[in-house]
C-alpha cells in the first residue's frame, strides 16, 4: 500500500492483502481493517490478539474457520454465502472473538474485508444472516443514501465494534451534513473511523475531512477509487460525492474507548441542510439493494428544526 497523504491510504496489493489498516498503522487506538483478495480455494491466516472481527464479503463467498482459546482450541466454521458484489446484495458476514485465530477460505474466489477493534472483551463466535441486516434510506434529493447496518447497537452486538456500508447512487452525496464524533459529550461518542471504498465501473469519487478545533489540523479533499481508504481520527467529514456515472460504496469500521453508541454531532455551519429534507423526495433509485428476509427497511425520519446531534451517520 502506498500513502500519499497521512490520512489516505492507496489500495496496493501485497500478496493476498488489499489493505492493512491496524491501530498502529493509523497512529490511533482502536479501529482496524483488512480487506484480501483469494483466488478459488485459497487460504488467508490471520490471528486476532485483543481484538474483535467481523468477516463481511465483497465479492463472492467465504468459509470462515475460527479457533478460540476460551474453546480449548476448539474449531468453529461458517459458511458465508456472499454476494456477487457489494453493488448487487446485502452479505451474511461472521463475527470473530477477541484472541481468535481465524482462517479464511474463498471456494470460488473472492475478497474479503475483515473490520476489527481492540477489546480485551471476549464474546462467542457468531454467524450473522444478512436478513439481520438493518437497511435505512437516509436524506433527501441528492442528498439520498442506503446505509446498511451490520454490526450496530441494537442490531449486532459487539464489545466496541462498529460496521456499516453505505452505498450512494451516481451523482448523489452522502455522509452530510459533515458531522464528527471526536470527544465525548451528551452530544457525541468519541470513534476513529475508517472508511473503504469501492467505486462502481472502476470510477472516481470524492472525499472530504477538515479541522473541528484548530488545534487538531486535518484536511483531506481527496479523489478515490476502489481498494482506496480514508482514515477520519477526529474532525468534520463529509460529504462522500459519487461522480455521475459511478456509484459510490464505503464501509464504515469504528470503535472508541467509551460507549459503544453512535452519536454524531453536525458542522453548524452546514446543520440547515437537514432541514430542508421536510420538502424533498427521497431519490426514488434508493435503496439501491433491497433488505433481504426479515431484515428491516425504513426511512430515517425528518431532523427536527433545531439540534445539533443525532444518532446515526453515513
Amino acid at each position: 500500500m502506498v500513502t500519499d497523504q497521512p490520512w489516505i491510504v492507496r489500495g496496493r496489493r501485497q500478496g493476498v492483502i488489499d489493505v492493512a489498516v491496524t491501530p498502529e498503522s493509523a497512529g490511533w487506538r482502536y479501529s482496524g481493517l483488512r480487506v484480501v483478495s483469494l483466488a478459488a480455494g485459497a487460504e488467508f491466516m490471520t490471528e486476532l490478539p485483543g481484538m474483535e472481527g467481523l468477516v463481511l464479503p465483497l465479492a463472492g463467498g467465504a468459509t470462515v474457520r475460527v479457533e478460540t482459546a476460551t474453546d480449548g482450541g476448539a474449531a468453529t466454521t461458517f459458511e458465508l454465502t456472499g454476494r456477487r458484489d457489494v453493488f448487487s446484495a446485502i452479505t451474511d458476514f461472521a463475527y470473530l472473538p477477541s484472541g481468535s485465530r481465524v482462517t479464511l477460505t474463498a471456494p470460488e474466489g473472492g475478497r474479503i474485508a475483515v473490520a476489527t477493534a481492540r477489546t480485551d472483551a471476549v464474546l462467542p463466535a457468531r454467524y450473522g444472516a444478512a436478513s439481520l441486516v438493518a437497511v435505512e434510506v437516509r436524506g433527501a434529493g441528492a442528498m439520498t443514501r442506503q446505509v446498511n447496518a451490520y454490526c450496530m447497537p441494537g442490531v449486532f452486538d459487539a464489545a466496541r465494534l462498529l460496521v456499516v456500508e453505505v452505498l450512494t447512487p451516481e451523482g448523489n452525496w452522502s455522509s452530510y451534513p459533515p458531522h464528527k464524533h471526536d470527544e465525548t459529550t451528551s452530544d457525541e461518542c468519541e470513534l476513529e473511523e475508517i472508511y473503504y471504498f469501492e467505486v462502481a465501473r472502476d470510477g472516481p469519487a470524492y472525499h472530504r475531512v477538515y479541522r473541528s478545533r484548530p488545534d487538531r489540523i486535518i484536511d483531506v479533499c481527496a479523489e478515490v477509487r476502489t481498494g482506496d481508504v480514508v482514515l477520519v481520527p477526529y474532525g468534520y467529514h463529509g460529504p462522500s460525492m459519487a461522480a455521475p456515472g459511478y456509484d459510490l460504496y464505503y464501509l464504515n469500521v469504528m470503535a472508541g474507548p467509551g460507549e459503544r453508541a453512535w452519536r454524531v454531532s453536525f458542522d453548524p455551519a452546514h446543520r440547515w441542510v437537514m432541514d430542508t429534507w421536510q420538502q424533498i423526495a427521497p431519490d426514488p433509485r434508493v435503496p439501491l439493494v433491497p433488505a433481504v428476509g426479515s431484515g428491516s427497511s425504513s426511512r430515517v425520519p425528518d431532523p427536527p428544526a433545531s439540534g445539533r446531534s443525532r444518532r446515526e451517520n453515513g
